[in-house]
């Protein structure tokens, strides 16, 4: 991607999530991809309560990850 380019839509999320809670994506797409069975609020709730990710930013890996899994 060059440089001009601004990620969009979830992924635009990334470096905030990256610097406020000091993890890489991957660790907290890794975590989302552990909770199959759960539908798309529930991970975002799950993000929140077990590790204190704001409403918006959980919701942003949850999006990123299941469109990312779609065929």
């Amino acid at each position: 991607m060059p440089a001009t380019d601004k990620p969009k839509g979830p992924a635009s999320y990334f470096p905030s999530i990256e610097k406020t809670y000091g993890q890489p994506i991957q660790h907290w797409l890794d975590l989302v991809a552990g909770l199959e069975g759960m539908k798309h609020m529930e991970k975002v709730a799950w993000l929140k309560a077990e590790h204190g990710l704001g409403h918006g930013h959980a919701n942003a890996i949850v999006a990123y990850h299941l469109a990312q899994a779609a065929p």
